[in-house]
């Protein structure tokens, strides 16, 4: 919601405007004023274009040497073209900030990579604040440049100048977070990956509960992970981030805690958390900026990062006795958000901005 302030000669007139799928524009006059409305679409805010391996000439870059400058054309109706267009009103030769995603390659993942490991290894994970773009005019349209009502001309080229890997220009991007997550209704699953990316995870582990709907693992977004590497990626470019988190799926909670869970996460690398309201009777929860993280040791640097393993349950939470003692049984630590009973996609952005603070105050 924001307010305008029109003054006139007789009066001071205020508006007050609501964020809908409209905008009202007022001409405000000595007596009187008029409305128009104009239809508008939903503004997706990219802080870096995001460009798949995949986008890349295929042919160009195999043969290439290091130093070739990779160009992308994106199709006219494709969102980061509309993007240039219609919110930013780029023209030929105005730069841009760009990256190429890159997947985890210390973790097995459902989100495999588009390509051979030869584009991978080459441009992945690297980022520019260079890059060019050219219109490129299709049909009826000569100017290569936006429309008067801020179409995209045609077709747009990207050229990726100065590639960087992101350790080089961003430090301290890399996540410390991982997320265990009980497998949420798909609707908020879908919500939630935008802005899990956004915070920032290493891994997105989803898991089965015991209030947890079967069927949800039927879900569309399950049976075509490439949906849930394009709500990443929309979360990663709002970040300016490039790195795309590993997901894995857990069907079976108690083997995964007893058989993977020390490989993945030792428990002197991570600490160990779960988010659960006060048991009752129980020791009293902890809150995120009060835990214990593993001893910082001189044999193993990476144990002198701070990392937590969040475990976050159902909107019904966590089985009691039975799960609860499950996690605690493997040294997590219990903390809570207060007395109220929260959605789990509030709950989990909460969480997850919680535990990016305690580990950035523990360095």
């Amino acid at each position: 919601m924001f307010m305008v302030l029109f003054l006139t000669k007789s009066r001071v007139s205020s508006f007050t405007f609501h964020q809908t799928s409209h905008v009202v524009v007022p001409y405000v006059r000595l007596s009187s004023f008029i409305t128009k409305t104009y239809h508008t679409s939903t503004v997706l805010g990219l802080n870096r274009f995001l460009f798949d391996p995949s986008e890349l000439d295929i042919k160009e870059v195999e043969t290439s040497s290091i130093d070739t400058i990779p160009s992308i054309i994106l199709p006219k109706q494709d969102y980061r073209t509309i993007h240039a267009a219609k919110i930013l009103g780029l023209q030929n030769g105005d730069t841009l900030r760009a990256g190429i995603v890159q997947n985890s390659k210390s973790r097995r993942s459902i989100l495999k990579p588009s390509l051979g490991s030869g584009i991978e290894s080459q441009f992945s994970g690297c980022i520019t604040d260079e890059a060019t773009i050219e219109w490129l005019p299709e049909g009826k349209i000569k100017k290569p440049q936006p429309t008067k009502n801020g179409d995209p001309p045609g077709s747009l080229q990207i050229t990726l100048h100065s590639l960087k890997p992101i350790e080089e220009e961003i430090s301290d991007i890399q996540p410390r977070i991982s997320l265990l997550l009980a497998l949420p209704r798909p609707l908020v699953l879908g919500r939630l990956l935008p802005m899990i990316a956004q915070v920032g995870v290493q891994d997105l582990i989803l898991t089965q509960a015991e209030k947890v709907p079967k069927d949800y693992f039927g879900s569309h977004l399950l049976r075509q992970p490439m949906e849930i590497r394009k709500g990443l990626i929309e979360g990663l470019c709002q970040a300016a981030d490039v790195q795309i988190p590993s997901v894995r799926i857990v069907k079976q909670l108690k083997p995964f805690m007893e058989d993977e869970l020390d490989e993945l996460f030792p428990r002197d690398q991570w600490a160990r958390v779960i988010a659960h309201p006060q048991r009752k009777n129980g020791k009293p929860a902890l809150r995120m900026g009060e835990i214990s993280f593993p001893s910082a040791t001189t044999d193993c640097p990476t144990r002198n990062e701070k990392r937590i393993l969040l475990a976050v349950g159902p909107e019904g939470g966590w089985s009691e006795p039975y799960e609860l003692d499950l996690f605690q049984n493997c040294g997590f630590q219990q903390v809570t958000l207060g007395p109220r009973i929260l959605r789990s996609d509030v709950a989990v952005i909460s969480l997850l901005s919680l535990a990016v603070d305690a580990v950035a105050s523990q360095d």
